[in-house]
């Protein structure tokens, strides 16, 4: 393992213990086959397939399969690993839509080794079992998935590691360990401690990775931190799910039509154009979006029939930027260029917050959010009053957070409109937060303010953001709770990449709020017994 924390990087060595495997694609319905790509040194593995819902179901097993070392190119994480298929098996009807992880497991030399990949069962007939659907953040998957030694932040190359991102990324690889599965009570963001005076920041998760050999970002993004914990608490709720992923937003323009609402939950922050246009032709039909999530930042490319993700980041680096249509570079949404605000589609966008409670950025910030409108529908049942603080005991508001430009009058918060926040847009509840970690002291940090170097290099070459003018204008900034409606349709954005941990640690507020949103946006939802909700 290296400094920088990408330890998944394949050698074929057989007297080295690796097992590993992945599927083409991240969704399929009932009777199509699975094939499964497995690598391995161990001479036999075995294979088991569960749904992972709040009673893990498994569906499938098979065991002493001939494990296959597998040549893997030393770029994989760029351009896939062209593994060949070693096992498959075909979904059935009788399998509930929703999570499976097809776990892998095997013995070598005495040792034992496990890792998962996954898929999503959609409905036979979608629409048919639930208005809901739940659409897992698969494009922030892959943006932080380091598996193979690159990711969208940093690579090791050669054995050396570095902070420099890799812009191509295939979706052709394993998962990282950590992003499917992770051990109960391991540390998350919501649990960095409180910034003593003088002291040097810590980052629990961080740590823990490193300790316990997880990929360093395995808190950044994925099932096991996000979309599951929401999924289990929904269904134990009595809230019927179906499952989509954000890469059959960009394949099938249409997927979301039989919906009435649509579930968006903790870190995605990388879409492509063709994922925003899906949501905001969904908003457009009069039907709902319910964001628990947080840091809508990014656009990304889909090239290589859909198999590499691309994001350069800096405009100045990307060939699409001198292009006959410059509005397709991989970049921020909110450069003026792009002339797509992220605030138009969400509400919110990850330029008007970013951190809370991250190290030294908002490091002692009380992690909840305070209300401003408490008679909005969004606090029914709460008892929650104007000023009042909500959410700080389970530190909901912390990592990445979104907003917009605002002002005060007569101390309620307004939205400027300047980078493009919907006219109608209400702000109910608000904390602080800045763009990154402010340096005084020379520490080591994970994210410092004057570290955004694709941001920085294209605004010192004067292409601004929408909503200032300059990247330096935009380092104060704000977590919000803000809902809008357009055409009909209404969005529900929690502006916190944590909410999750609210429902997680029974939260009441959160929890209350939660079925408020999802009871009232997912009219026409249908429960176990068929009758609508």
């Amino acid at each position: 393992m290296d400094h920088a924390g990408q330890q998944e990087i394949p050698s074929a060595d057989p007297s080295r213990a690796e097992l590993w495997g992945y599927v083409e694609q991240y969704t399929f319905g009932p009777n199509q086959r699975v094939a499964v790509k497995v690598h391995t040194t161990a001479p036999t593995y075995d294979l088991r397939v569960f749904r992972d819902g709040p009673e893990a179901i498994e569906v499938h097993f098979a065991s002493q399969l001939t494990g296959k070392i597998q040549a893997t190119p030393d770029n994989a994480y760029e351009v896939g690993c062209g593994w060949e298929d070693t096992y498959s098996f075909t979904t059935r009807e009788s399998w509930s839509p929703g999570m499976y992880l097809i776990v892998l497991t095997a013995d070598f030399n005495g040792k034992r080794l496990e890792s998962e990949a996954f898929f999503v069962l959609k409905s036979a007939q979608p629409g048919s079992l639930s208005k809901t659907v739940l659409v897992l953040a698969t494009g922030t998957y892959v943006a932080y998935n380091d598996w193979g030694g690159a990711n969208a932040y940093r690579r090791t190359l050669n054995g050396v590691a570095s902070d420099e991102p890799a812009p191509r990324l295939s979706l052709s690889r394993p998962m990282a360990r950590g992003f499917l599965r992770m051990p109960e009570g391991a540390p998350r963001y919501a649990d960095s401690p409180e910034l003593p005076p003088f002291g040097h920041p810590r980052y629990p998760w961080l740590e823990w990775s490193f300790a316990y050999g997880y990929s360093r970002h395995c808190r950044d993004a994925g099932w096991a931190t996000y979309d599951r914990p929401f999924a289990h608490w929904a269904e134990k709720e009595g809230f019927v799910l179906e499952y989509l992923t954000q890469h059959d937003l960009h394949d099938n323009p249409q997927c979301l039509a039989p919906y009435q609402n649509v579930i968006l939950v903790g870190h995605d922050e990388y879409w492509t154009s063709q994922m925003r246009d899906a949501i905001d032709r969904h908003v457009d039909r009069a039907r709902n979006v319910s964001r628990f999530g947080a840091n809508f930042l990014w656009q990304v490319r889909l090239e290589e029939q859909g198999r590499t993700q691309v994001c350069y980041k800096d405009p100045l680096a990307d060939p699409e930027f001198e292009g006959d249509n410059p509005q397709t570079t991989s970049t921020a949404w909110d450069f003026e260029f792009i002339d797509r605000p992220g605030a138009s589609t969400m509400g919110l966008t990850g330029m008007g917050g970013i951190y809370t409670r991250f190290g030294t950025g908002a490091g002692r910030a009380a992690g909840g959010l305070t209300v401003y409108r408490p008679e909005h529908w969004v606090f029914e049942n709460t008892d929650l009053y104007y000023g009042d603080m909500f959410g700080h005991p389970s530190k909901i508001v912390s990592f990445e957070v979104d907003g917009v430009d605002y002002t005060f009058r007569k101390g309620l918060p307004y939205p400027t409109h300047i980078d493009g926040a919907p006219l109608n847009l209400e702000i109910l509840a608000m904390a602080p937060a800045v763009r990154g970690e402010i340096n005084r002291r020379g520490y080591l940090l994970n994210g410092p303010v004057d570290d955004a170097g694709a941001l920085l290099a294209a605004s010192a070459a004067g292409i601004r953001l929408r909503q200032h003018q300059a990247l330096e204008d935009n380092i104060h900034g704000a977590a919000m709770v803000a809902v809008f409606t357009r055409k009909g349709g209404t969005v529900f954005n929690s502006g916190t990449t944590e909410w999750v941990n609210g429902l997680i640690q029974n939260d009441y507020f959160v929890t209350q709020i939660t079925r408020n949103v999802l009871n009232r946006l997912g009219v026409g939802n249908v429960t176990v017994d068929g009758s609508g909700r």
